[in-house]
């Protein structure tokens, strides 16, 4: 059956220079295996698929697809059907905000004056990296171990190990080798700067070494780690995608709460409208 489709650009506003996704915005009645081929299909870096939601509260449920596996939570991918949802007459039950059902439980997004901002979901895994995983790490990145200021579980869903370097510099030279795991750099720019930090996130697919666009899960949980050390102070802009030739411009901010809520936010495009057959 025909069912309406959009494909969205995220952390942009000029379509073609952010992280690109696929979404269904009827997935009622498709089995995951149904899913998962569609999504190996598109061949980006997320598909998503919008359900009636099962939890109380919330406004629609997503499933999110890579091109092999299901994710419980990603972040481009929760802006990105927030922004579909909404341009194709999604009503959410509080004119204020938009509850996102997903793997990871509930997500809360509110519109900004840039686009829309989601609440980063508490980390599944932080806290420090082992030395022998920091060495192999560096190996990984083709750098000395010196050149890695610090190292932490950033695991928000995908799995991110975050490291940081000296600076963004660092963090644009890289020119890392095939690796085996979920893996955010960032570095800082000098202060003044448009841009707070840079970031690149790399992930192994069929043998190789890819590089996401722009990564809303890893701004996230690198945002909770550097407001946490004190290495940053929101709000700031961080920057992605540079050395793919991408412009991706996230912006964290944090809420008003005794132990405030950080929020993760950025523009998004719709490039293409119609429907697909699934």
């Amino acid at each position: 059956m025909l069912r309406p489709f959009r494909q969205v650009d995220v952390f942009t506003n000029t379509p073609y220079q952010g992280n690109p996704l696929a979404v269904v915005l009827d997935g009622e009645g498709l089995s995951t295996e149904a899913m998962q081929r569609f999504a190996h299909w598109t061949n980006l870096s997320e598909t998503t698929f919008v359900l009636p939601p099962t939890a109380p509260g919330a406004d629609y449920r997503v499933r999110i697809f890579t091109p092999t596996s299901e994710l419980p939570f990603a972040g481009h991918p929760t802006l990105g059907t927030c922004h579909a949802w909404l341009e194709a007459g999604g009503v959410p039950k509080e004119p204020e905000s938009v509850v996102q059902e997903c793997g990871a439980g509930l997500v809360r997004l509110r519109r900004t004056d840039g686009g829309l901002a989601f609440a980063a979901p508490p980390l599944l895994r932080s806290g420090p990296v082992d030395e022998p995983l920091v060495e192999r790490i560096a190996g990984l990145l083709g750098i000395g171990r010196e050149e890695i200021v610090d190292a932490e579980w950033a695991d928000n869903g995908p799995g991110w190990v975050a490291v940081l370097l000296r600076s963004a510099d660092d963090v644009l030279a890289l020119r890392p080798g095939p690796i085996d795991l979920d893996l955010g750099v960032v570095g800082p720019y000098p202060p003044g700067s448009p841009l707070a930090i840079e970031l690149r996130a790399f992930f192994p697919l069929n043998g190789s070494t890819v590089e996401d666009p722009v990564t809303g899960s890893l701004n996230a949980s690198v945002a909770q780690w550097l407001l946490r050390t004190g290495r940053v102070t929101a709000p700031y802009l961080a920057g992605q995608g540079t050395v793919l030739g991408r412009a991706g411009r996230v912006h964290i901010t944090t809420g008003p709460e005794s132990a405030p809520t950080v929020w993760v936010g950025g523009s998004s495009v719709t490039c293409v409208t119609g429907q697909v057959e699934l």
